[in-house]
C-alpha cells in the first residue's frame, strides 16, 4: 500500500537524499588510500591535482632559486672571499654539495617514519631560511671586508677562526633544511595524483619532468642575475635575494594546506629490515618450498586498511630471505594465541621490501659516476670559464652563469622527448622507453659532454697564457665554445635525473616513497664525493716535480683536458657495468588495489 502519511514520505525522501549522497562520496574518492588535512579519505574534486601540484612546483622553483644563489658561486666566494685555492674550492664545493644530498637520507627517513611528508617538508623549509638568513648576515657583518671586495680583482682580507666557522655553520644549514626537504617535495608532489585513476596516473608521470623543469627554471635566475651580482662583489645582495626567495616558497607551501593530499607514514623501515635479516638468520636451515608456497602474509583486509598500502607478491632470487616468512611450527603454536612475532615470522610484502631495496642497489651504484659528471658544472667548468675570454664588447659574462645553457638544454629537451621522442618511439615499437633506458641514454650523452669539455680545453691552451700572474680571462679562446658542453649535460640530465626520479619512486615499495627520492638525491651527494676524492688523487698523481698536476692554481700550466677524458672513459667504463645490472633488474610487482578490493569483499 503507498505511504500517504506526511512524516513517511520525508523519511522516504530523506534516505534517497541519504543514499545518492553517499553513493557521490564514494564516486568522488581517491582510490589510492590518501587522506587530506583531517585524516579523512581525500576527495578527489577538492584535493590534489595540479591545483596542488602547481603550488608545489613554484615552491620547487623558488627554493631552487634560493640555493643555487648560493650554490653556483660558492666556488668563486671560497677562492675571492675566503682565499682558496682552486683545487680546495673545488673540493670543499663538492664536499658541501655532497652534504646537501646526504641529509635527504635523514629527511627521508624521518618523513617515511614518523612526521610524514608535509611536515617533514615544512621543518627543513624554516631550517632553509634560517641558514640563507645566517649567511647573508655573516657575510655582510664579517667576510666582506674591506667593502668591496670579492670580484675578480679585489680580494678580501684574511678572516678570523670565528668567523670561517660562522661561515661553515650557515652554509651547512643552508645544506640541512635543502637537503631534507628535496625528497620529499618531489615524493609530496606526486602524492597529489591518484595513480589508479588513468586520467592523474598520466598527470604523476608528467609532474617529475615538469619537477625537473621548475628546478631548472628556478635556478636559471640564480645563474643570471644573482650569479651576475655575485660575479661583481655583491654578495650580501645576492645572498639576502635568496633569503627573500627561501621564505617566499614557504609561504607558499603553507598556502596550499587546504588542498594537500596526505599517506600516513608506515613506521620506521629499518625495523622491517632488521626483522626481515633476524628472521631468516634465524631459520637459515629451514627448506624453502617451491613457488611460495608455506609463505606467510597478511590478510588482504589488514592490507587495504593501512591507509593504501599495496601487497607485494612474492619474486624470485634472494631466496635466503625468503626463509623470514617461512611458517615453522612455533609460528603455528603463536597463531593459536593470537599473537606473531616479527622478529621470527614476517610477511612475504615485509621480505619483498628488503629483496626490492637489494635490488635498486646496483642500479643506484651506476649513477653515482654520472653524478661526478654532473658536478664539474658547479666546479671545474666555472674555473675554465674563468680563464677564458668573457667579454661581449664591454659586457663581462659570469663564468657561472654559462650553466644557464644547461638550464635551457634541460628547458628544451623535456619538451622535445615528451612531444616528439617519446611519440615516435611508441609509435614505431608500441611502447615507451622505459626509465632504465632512459638512464642508460644519459650516461651515453654525459660521455659525449666529457669529450666535448676537454677538446675545448685542448684548444683553449693553445690560446693561453701560460706566464699570467692573474690568469682571469688569459686565454682568447671565447667562454661560449663551452656552450656544447653545457647543452650535452642538461640533455642527459632529462634522460638521467628525470627517469631517476620516476625510476625509484615507481619502485620503492609504498613505506620507501621518500627513500626512493632519496636515492636519486644520495647519488649526487656520493657523485661530489667520489668528484672530490678523484680531484685529490689526479694532483698527488700528476704532481711530481716541476710539473704543478693537471689542476694547478694556473690551469694554464695544467691539463684539465685529461682530466675531462679521464672522466669520458670512467663513464665508459661504468655505462658496461649499468647495462648488466639493468638487465638483472626485476622490477617490483604489486597487487593491484582492485583485486585487494575484491578480496577483501569475499572475506
Amino acid at each position: 500500500m503507498a505511504c500517504l502519511d506526511i512524516s513517511c514520505l520525508r523519511q522516504s525522501t530523506m534516505q534517497r537524499k541519504k543514499t545518492t549522497m553517499t553513493t557521490a562520496e564514494k564516486e568522488v574518492l581517491t582510490l589510492d588510500g590518501a587522506v587530506d588535512r583531517h585524516g579523512r579519505p581525500a576527495v578527489r574534486g577538492k584535493t590534489g591535482t595540479w591545483v596542488a601540484g602547481i603550488l608545489l612546483l613554484v615552491n620547487q622553483g623558488l627554493a631552487t632559486l634560493a640555493f643555487f644563489g648560493v650554490g653556483v658561486n660558492l666556488v668563486l666566494f671560497l677562492t675571492r672571499v675566503i682565499g682558496q685555492d682552486n683545487a680546495a674550492a673545488a673540493n670543499n664545493v663538492s664536499k658541501w654539495t655532497g652534504t646537501v644530498y646526504i641529509f635527504s637520507l635523514l629527511g627521508a627517513f624521518l618523513s617515511d617514519s614518523y612526521l610524514g611528508r608535509f611536515k617533514t617538508c615544512a621543518i627543513f623549509q624554516a631550517i632553509f631560511v634560517l641558514g640563507l638568513a645566517s649567511l647573508s648576515i655573516t657575510s655582510g657583518l664579517f667576510l666582506l671586508k674591506p667593502k668591496g671586495c670579492g670580484d675578480e680583482h679585489t680580494p678580501c682580507d684574511s678572516h678570523s677562526s670565528y668567523h670561517i666557522a660562522l661561515f661553515y655553520l650557515s652554509v651547512y644549514l643552508v645544506a640541512l633544511g635543502n637537503g631534507g626537504y628535496q625528497p620529499n617535495i618531489a615524493t609530496f608532489g606526486a602524492d597529489q595524483f591518484d595513480e589508479e585513476d588513468p586520467k592523474e596516473g598520466l598527470s604523476k608521470i608528467a609532474f617529475f619532468s615538469y619537477f625537473y623543469l621548475a628546478l631548472n627554471l628556478g635556478s636559471l635566475f640564480s645563474n643570471t642575475i644573482l650569479g651576475y651580482f655575485e660575479d661583481e662583489g655583491m654578495w650580501v645582495i645576492g645572498f639576502w635575494a635568496s633569503t627573500a626567495s627561501a621564505a617566499m616558497a614557504l609561504i607558499l607551501f603553507l598556502c596550499g594546506i587546504p588542498r594537500y593530499r596526505h599517506f600516513t607514514p608506515k613506521g620506521n623501515p629499518l625495523s622491517r629490515v632488521s626483522q626481515v635479516l633476524v628472521a631468516a638468520t634465524r631459520k637459515w636451515k629451514v627448506q624453502i618450498m617451491p613457488n611460495s608456497e608455506g609463505l606467510f602474509d597478511e590478510d588482504e583486509k589488514d592490507l587495504v586498511s593501512n591507509n593504501g598500502a599495496r601487497k607485494i607478491l612474492h619474486t624470485n632470487g634472494f631466496r635466503f630471505l625468503d626463509r623470514a616468512a617461512a611458517i615453522t611450527l612455533p609460528e603455528m603454536d603463536q597463531f593459536d594465541d593470537g599473537t606473531r612475532n616479527p622478529w621470527r615470522l614476517c610477511t612475504v610484502t615485509q621480505v619483498e621490501e628488503v629483496k626490492c631495496v637489494l635490488r635498486l642497489l646496483p642500479i643506484w651504484l651506476c649513477t653515482i659516476l654520472y653524478s661526478v659528471v654532473f658536478t664539474q658544472m658547479a666546479s671545474l667548468f666555472v674555473e675554465q670559464g674563468a680563464v677564458m675570454r668573457t667579454n661581449i664588447s664591454t659586457f663581462h659574462i659570469p663564468p657561472a652563469s654559462m650553466s644557464s645553457f644547461d638550464i635551457l638544454s634541460v628547458a628544451a629537451f623535456i619538451f622535445i622527448y615528451r612531444r616528439v621522442i617519446d611519440p615516435i618511439y611508441t609509435r614505431l615499437t608500441k611502447s615507451s622507453l622505459t626509465e632504465l633506458q632512459r638512464m642508460g641514454i644519459g650516461l651515453v650523452i654525459a660521455i659525449c659532454a666529457m669529450v666535448s669539455a676537454g677538446t675545448v680545453e685542448v684548444f683553449r691552451l693553445r690560446y693561453a697564457d701560460k706566464d699570467c700572474l692573474h690568469c682571469e680571462e688569459s686565454s682568447s679562446l671565447s667562454i661560449f665554445w663551452q656552450i656544447p658542453q653545457y647543452v650535452l649535460i642538461g640533455a642527459s640530465e632529462v634522460f638521467m635525473y628525470v627517469g631517476q626520479l620516476e625510476f625509484f619512486n615507481s619502485q620503492a615499495p609504498d613505506g620507501l616513497k621518500s627513500f626512493g627520492s632519496a636515492l636519486c638525491m644520495t647519488s649526487i651527494s656520493f657523485g661530489n664525493y667520489v668528484s672530490s676524492l678523484l680531484v685529490t688523487i689526479v694532483m698527488k698523481v700528476s704532481t711530481n716535480g716541476n710539473m704543478p698536476g693537471w689542476i694547478p692554481g694556473n690551469l694554464n700550466r695544467g691539463h684539465l683536458d685529461r682530466f675531462f677524458f679521464l672522466l669520458a672513459i670512467l663513464t665508459a667504463a661504468d655505462l658496461v657495468v649499468y647495462i648488466i645490472c639493468a638487465k638483472w633488474y626485476k622490477y617490483i610487482k604489486f597487487e593491484s588495489r582492485e583485486a585487494a578490493a575484491a578480496a577483501t569483499a569475499t572475506v
